[in-house]
């Protein structure tokens, strides 16, 4: 692929953005009915009734939506994003239906692996916001990178 990108070409203080994504009753009820049912995930009367007051999105469903929203925003590692490990997930408000998220990131990290010598670790700081621009889920992602080959 020509955009690919390896460790050599990936600096700290990088920003990306992705495009949006918007939640409907459908896909909030379908996620949670086979991964989280709980009922302010999968009934719209009981959610009612909760301290949510309406339906809400599975936080797994919205780090689902999340994992999509990164492969939006144009940033083309040479293997795919390959994950190893988030750090400080956080969830400071629920994703409600009908809400567009979209995620913005920044590298903070970037440095060659010691035991194997043929890839490095990207850290990203990622923040998924709401339409009105309130974050719904931060964290830092861990991506396994490979480097240039040589030759």
């Amino acid at each position: 692929m020509m955009n690919e990108r390896y460790l050599e070409d990936i600096h700290a203080g990088e920003r990306f953005r992705s495009a949006g994504h918007t939640l409907t009753e459908a896909e909030i009820v379908r996620f949670a009915s086979e991964f989280d049912p709980q009922p302010f995930h999968v009934d719209a009367a009981a959610a009612k009734r909760t301290m949510f007051g309406g339906l809400v999105a599975s936080g797994w469903h919205t780090a689902a939506v999340v994992m999509r929203l990164r492969l939006t925003t144009g940033v083309r590692v040479a293997g795919g994003l390959i994950g190893i490990g988030i750090e400080d997930i956080r969830l400071p408000r629920p994703v409600r239906l009908g809400d567009t998220l979209h995620l913005e990131g920044e590298v903070v990290d970037v440095r060659p692996s010691q035991s194997h010598p043929d890839h490095g670790v990207v850290r990203v700081r990622e923040t998924a916001l709401n339409q009105r621009g309130e974050p719904v889920m931060t964290m830092v992602t861990s991506l396994w990178v490979p480097r240039r080959p040589i030759g």
